[in-house]
This record gives C-alpha cells, sequence and structure tokens, in this order.
C-alpha cells in the first residue's frame, strides 16, 4: 500500500464505514460522535469526498432506495477502504508512539528555562 496521509475528513468517512454500512446522514452523524463533536461535515462536503471515494475505489455502494421522493444510497468500505484505513491507523499509532517516546524521554531531563526572548537562560 502506498504510504498516503489521509486528511482528517477522509479518515473520519471510512471510520463512520468501517463497521457498518451507512447512508449519507447516518455518515454526517457518526463522523461527529467519532470526532467528538469537532468536525461537522456539510451534505456538499460530504458527497464531494463520497464520490472521491467512490472514483478511487475505497467505498462502494451497498444499495439504493427511493425515501420520500428522493434516492437515498448507502455506502460501504470496499477492501481497498479497509485496507487504506488499517495503514493509516498503523501511521497513526507509530506518530503518537514516538511523539510519547519524546515526551516521557524530555520528562526525565530538566526543562530549559527560556528568556522573554526565547534565548535559553
Amino acid at each position: 500500500m502506498t504510504e498516503r496521509q489521509l486528511r482528517e475528513p477522509t479518515r473520519l468517512v471510512l471510520t463512520a464505514l468501517a463497521d457498518a454500512p451507512r447512508h449519507g446522514y447516518a455518515i454526517i452523524q457518526e463522523v461527529l460522535a467519532i470526532s467528538g463533536g469537532r468536525t461537522r461535515l456539510s451534505t456538499g462536503t460530504l458527497y464531494t469526498a463520497l464520490d472521491r471515494l467512490l472514483q478511487e475505489g475505497l467505498v462502494g455502494i451497498e444499495s439504493e432506495e427511493v425515501v420520500g421522493g428522493r434516492l437515498r444510497r448507502t455506502f460501504t468500505l470496499t477492501e481497498q477502504g479497509q485496507d487504506l484505513l488499517r495503514e493509516e491507523a498503523r501511521r497513526l499509532r507509530l506518530a503518537v508512539a514516538e511523539a510519547e517516546r519524546r515526551l516521557a524521554e524530555g520528562e526525565r531531563r530538566p526543562a530549559a528555562r527560556l528568556r522573554p526572548n526565547g534565548a535559553r537562560a
């Protein structure tokens, strides 16, 4: 798999589809829950992302039905999408582990005191 860093909205959409197929509104609600309320996708942003993810083969259409006179598509994560999300999760775990390692290392050293201009004291 190519080393590809996902933008947060893309990662959140793929994550929202990782455990179950969902239609657009349900994806928006899942992204809101997953992000702890930090990320609110507009319908335009979501469907632009879904169109791109469909073209890239990362998501597929599970089903289509007409509800209230409107077409409702249910999207699912493809095997390629699962692989990419797994790789992204691995990349993030490694980045967090490195940050934690460096923080722990820094805690063992006395903190540098800085002067107001940023120079070391």
